[in-house]
């Protein structure tokens, strides 16, 4: 073996510590403890303790409420700052709304429906003070070519827009479910690797989209996959429109000139901000007196004016396409909500206040089953939103109902000025609003940090880009489990060695200046033993011991020490292991010895042991330097009687 000097001086302890059993507890107290640790970790019940009945009600509207709690306090000062942020972020809402519904494949006042009513309902209901809500980009495009495969937009119409309501319903109860139930840490599987190449890989597939906008194209393909959306670019050359092309570089150029010079300078954040509703304005009035529809440029059309209507009429829950809006519905409700409750948290983290991610996820889905029932879509909190609501001062949830009074005004009053707004305008905003989704810098530190994880977020990337938004979110999250059953499969062991002068035992790999004990084997089991990795650490000690025994080493091997210090569970397999590993030490006459389990694992030895062989107290410690200690000073006796 490394580093085996033939003689250690190992510091002799003065006092050995008991290993203390743990306190006895009934399996219910057990069973409720585990339940609270897995729904309840945040334990929302403790606001309410040692509170009269009057108070604990008052408490418990504010908790479903959450602007019962922050409303009281509201000031005037507060209304100056939230309506300035209000109505910064609905210059931004009106063209991002009405873009982002094409995006879907749906009639663009879906878009701006969508940013009236859901930002009421979650002004009520969330608990961020920074999130703006509304439609979404990825989203909207999954929503869009989910659908698209078993029912036309254009074609169909009508059946397509039942079933985007529907979709919507779905992924609100999905989302509200998920908080009800407090099982939010199943979003927890979309990893940071993951959602940085499907946001990139996703970006770019809503850019190319974006072609048959920014090129003229009529013919365009129906299929999500780079390799077809570029062959159908370059297919129908012959229906690129200069005109179009034209102005949509030089708007294109328009905003992204905006985003730089607020990324530059953030308090200059409303030239990003007004610069989309400035763009469709510009572009509107130039269309309008060029008559440049005319001349090859599409427009929006003629849009309706009003509020919502209800469309709980256009539910299809029970039919045919039951399966395809449930999985549509599951898909986009995950995304957005991952979206929402990372950008809250996010612009939280800023300000130093929390955003309770179960309350968000009721909010959010509430506000999508509201939605599905007045003529809403999905729904979330979008980042360049929240950025600019963050940016603009907002301080509270009020900025949202600003938001949502500026949209109302203009689904009143002002639709008929959209009526010669260019799709290309349209098209170059979503360009602009998706490029940030690409975080380069994000992925490079992917790459310095964890290869898997760069390895997870590519396949994320190419999946998307290659094969399907959804498949390639599929194989992302698939790589990321097996990583996770790698880990818990192949648990880390390590060989510890003695920091000379001390009782301290490291990593030999890890502290160079470690080194062994000679005849001890002492090993760390870093991860919970059970069915799934008993085989394996069997293999693995087996294999110490016989690397030990093969080395030209004058001390022969008496012990083996496992430092269980960091297995924080035990199976009925973990406790055959122990079994069946003391058994092969004895007939090699070696001695097992245990250095501090934890809890629930001494719990079920000891439950396990009735002969006493794995829990004698000279083969159980507390550190491994205790143990080394009084194994040395037994031995040194038992040879000074044996002389």
């Amino acid at each position: 073996m490394e580093r085996s000097p033939s003689s250690v001086e190992i510091p002799m302890a003065t006092e050995v510590h008991r290993v203390a059993p743990p306190p006895a507890r009934t399996t219910a107290d057990k069973l409720r403890s585990r339940l609270k640790e897995t729904f309840f970790s945040d334990d929302p019940l403790r606001r309410f303790k040692g509170q009269s009945s009057r108070d604990q009600l008052i408490l418990g509207a504010q908790y479903v409420f959450p602007i019962l709690e922050w409303g009281p306090k509201y000031s005037l000062g507060l209304l100056k700052s939230d309506i300035v942020s209000g109505l910064t972020i609905a210059s931004l809402a009106i063209p991002q709304g009405i873009s982002y519904a094409k995006l879907a494949n749906l009639p663009p006042i879906v878009g701006l429906y969508s940013s009236f009513v859901p930002p009421l309902i979650y002004a009520v209901l969330g608990s961020s003070r920074d999130l703006a809500v509304g439609p979404v980009s990825i989203a909207s495009l999954i929503m869009g070519d989910m659908l698209r495969r078993e029912v036309s937009p254009s074609q169909d119409p009508i059946l397509f827009l039942q079933l985007a309501f529907s979709s919507t319903f779905f992924a609100g109860l999905f989302q509200a479910s998920l908080g009800f139930l407090r099982l939010g840490f199943i979003i927890d599987f979309l990893s940071k690797a993951t959602l940085i190449g499907f946001m990139a890989g996703a970006a770019i597939i809503v850019s190319l989209q974006q072609l048959k906008s920014l090129l003229g194209i009529k013919n365009f393909t129906k299929k999500m996959g780079i390799v077809p959306v570029m062959s159908s670019v370059f297919h129908n050359i012959h229906e690129w429109s200069w005109q179009t092309i034209l102005m949509g570089f030089c708007f294109l150029v328009l905003l992204l000139m905006a985003r730089h010079i607020s990324m530059r300078r953030p308090k200059l954040f409303w030239v990003s901000a007004g610069a989309p509703l400035v763009s469709v304005v510009i572009a509107t009035l130039l269309v309008f007196a060029m008559k440049a529809q005319n001349h090859g440029i599409t427009i929006i059309g003629k849009l309706q004016q009003g509020l919502n209507p209800p469309s709980w009429n256009m539910l299809r829950l029970h039919d045919s396409y039951l399966p395809l809006v449930a999985k549509t519905g599951l898909v986009t409700g995950i995304i957005s909500l991952t979206e929402g409750i990372a950008v809250g948290r996010t612009f939280a983290a800023l300000k130093n206040y929390q955003v309770d991610g179960n309350k968000e996820m009721i909010a959010i889905g509430l506000m999508n089953i509201v939605g599905s029932s007045t003529s809403c879509y999905v729904t979330t909190g979008a980042f360049s939103r929240s950025a600019v609501n963050h940016n603009a001062g907002c301080k509270s949830a009020v900025s949202n109902i600003v938001m949502a009074v500026t949209v109302m005004v203009t689904l009143l009053f002002l639709m008929p000025l959209f009526q010669y707004t260019p799709n290309v305008i349209l098209g170059a905003i979503i360009v602009t609003a998706v490029i940030g989704l690409i975080d380069v810098p994000a992925a490079c530190e992917i790459w310095r940090i964890d290869k898997f994880d760069f390895l997870v977020m590519l396949c994320a990337f190419l999946g998307v880009l290659f094969i399907s938004v959804e498949e390639g979110l599929a194989i992302a999250v698939g790589l990321s489990i097996f990583k996770i059953l790698m880990q818990i499969t192949r648990p880390k062991t390590m060989m510890l060695g003695n920091i000379p002068g001390t009782d301290i035992y490291r990593d030999l790999q890890h502290y160079k200046e470690a080194v062994n004990v000679p005849g001890f084997l002492i090993l760390s089991i870093d991860a919970p033993i059970n069915f799934a990795n008993t085989t394996y650490l069997k293999e693995r000690i087996t294999r110490w011991i016989q690397d030990y025994e093969a080395e030209k080493d004058d001390s022969k091997l008496k012990f083996v020490i496992l430092d269980l210090s960091a297995v924080s569970a035990l199976d009925t397999n973990g406790v055959s292991f122990f079994k069946d590993l003391r058994m092969a030490l004895d007939k090699k006459n070696l001695e097992l010895v245990l250095v501090n389990p934890l809890g629930e694992v001494m719990e079920k030895l000891q439950r396990s042991d009735e002969a006493k062989e794995l829990t004698r107290p000279d083969g159980l410690f507390l550190t491994v330097g205790e143990a080394v200690a009084s194994l040395l000073l037994s031995t040194k006796s038992n040879s000074s009687n044996c002389v």
